[in-house]
């Protein structure tokens, strides 16, 4: 038997090898000779560069024949967009940026990722341009500040222009002048080499195309070229949810708020952990935004007071001061020209009324309660009537009361005797200070004899 195994056991595993060696060349082969596809969409951010410039990596070392990158963008942060751009200038097969589908676009930071493709191709409906820096750390920049970045971004786009061969004054126009073209514009301009309504369109203009990458020409002739998407990770779709200013914002409140609850309330533990983590999340975030430190503070302040009102009674006051904090401090948390790097007023208006209606709940919870009766403990007993059992001599010295069929001690200020009625006044700890309702019953006569 044992003979046989090992006589038999060789064919099986050479077939199984070499089967799995198949598969392996297959899989290793899927992607050769077809075009890797890059979809963004959003802000150029950390998470934008992160994935980006992974994918501009990972093509030459899979097979691929090019890369297609299909932006639409507003713009984003410099360091970020340097990153893409130093990713396609050394990259060693073809980089394709195409804006699209119809109505996207390359502003900003977008403009010079495009000029910088080897091929750039535009969506009809699609434009390009608006390039001019702005400030993204939350302070206005003098003129010779502004000066400085303006020149330095006009040097640089025009670099790129001309290392592609582009017009670099057209792309130097972008942002000196924040000039805005249209497809047929770019086109026209030859800042764009052609146009492309859809994926399908532009794989089907590369096919023959030749581009010089590095002294190298490379032709895309390939009679099955295929776009092969390459989507962002999961990591990376919640990390770039995370960078928009409207969850950043959110996250940072309940954070906030989350850990007050667990400092005001310590040992109930959800508050805080859950505070810790949104804050964390938060401050990820803001490394990709325009913060203004000011409108945080504010915000800060904005908390406090309304935390105080529920301890400190002022008649309103706190939270009034509250709420306009929190407003003041939300429209000053990101301040930046750019609409994507803004709170909307959709979200920060709701979000500061939930917020503020929670305390102020708080705060009508609390008075309701401190106006209610005392139903529990001696105070519950203040004005309830009750019977003399043991004299009360009057003055501190005590007697003995029943109250709701309990015997407390009981003094008054004048004496009552045993069987008299009486009725609560206050209670100084243990002792019920009382006072007489009515006097006790007249003993009957003795009959004469």
């Amino acid at each position: 038997m044992t003979a046989h195994l090992a006589d038999s056991n060789p064919p099986r595993l050479s077939l199984l090898v070499g089967l799995f060696l198949c598969l392996g060349c297959a899989a290793g082969a899927a992607i050769a000779g077809d075009v890797l596809l890059l979809s963004y969409e959003g802000p150029i951010t950390p998470v934008a560069s992160e994935y980006l410039v992974a994918g501009l990596l990972a093509a030459p070392e899979s097979g691929a024949e090019a890369v297609v990158i299909q932006l639409d963008t507003p713009g984003g942060l410099d360091t970020a967009m340097r990153d893409i751009i130093k990713a396609e200038m050394g990259s060693t097969i073809p980089v394709i940026v195409f804006v699209g589908p119809a109505g996207s676009r390359a502003a900003s930071a977008g403009a010079f990722i495009t000029v910088a493709a080897h091929v750039a191709v535009m969506a009809p409906g699609s434009n390009i341009g608006s390039a001019s820096p702005v400030q993204m750390a939350g302070a206005a920049m003098d003129s010779t500040m502004k000066r400085k970045v303006t020149n330095d971004a006009a040097a640089y786009i025009a670099s790129i222009a001309e290392q592609r061969e582009r017009d670099p004054d057209i792309a130097r126009s972008f942002v000196v002048d924040a000039v805005n073209l249209t497809a047929a514009e770019a086109h026209d301009a030859g800042v764009v080499d052609f146009l492309a309504a859809d994926l399908t369109a532009l794989r089907d203009s590369l096919l023959g195309r030749e581009v010089e990458v590095a002294g190298t020409i490379h032709r895309l002739d390939g009679e099955s070229l295929r776009l092969v998407p390459r989507p962002m990770s999961l990591r990376q779709r919640l990390l770039k949810t995370l960078a928009d200013p409207n969850v950043a914002y959110i996250l940072m409140l309940l954070g906030i708020y989350g850990l007050f609850f667990e400092l005001s309330n310590p040992g109930s533990f959800a508050p805080g952990i859950l505070g810790a983590i949104c804050l964390l999340l938060a401050l990820f975030a803001f490394q990709a935004l325009p913060v203004d430190y000011t409108g945080v503070a504010l915000i800060l302040l904005g908390v406090i007071l309304l935390l105080l009102e529920i301890k400190v009674p002022s008649f309103g006051l706190l939270s009034i001061g509250g709420v306009a904090s929190l407003v003041l401090g939300s429209l000053m948390l990101f301040d930046s020209s750019e609409p994507w790097a803004r709170v909307s007023l959709r979200v920060m208006i709701p979000t500061v009324l939930v917020f503020a209606a929670f305390f102020l709940a708080c705060v009508w919870l609390a008075v309701r309660g401190l106006r209610r009766p005392v139903v529990s403990g001696p105070q519950s007993l203040i004005g309830s009537p009750g019977r003399v059992v043991q004299a009360i001599a009057g003055g501190d010295e005590p007697g003995k009361v029943v109250f709701h069929g309990e015997i407390w001690d009981a003094c008054a200020d004048v004496p009552v005797p045993a069987g008299g009625t009486v009725r609560v006044v206050e209670f100084n700890g243990r002792t019920a200070r009382v006072k007489p309702e009515s006097p006790p019953p007249a003993p009957s006569p003795s009959p004469r004899s």
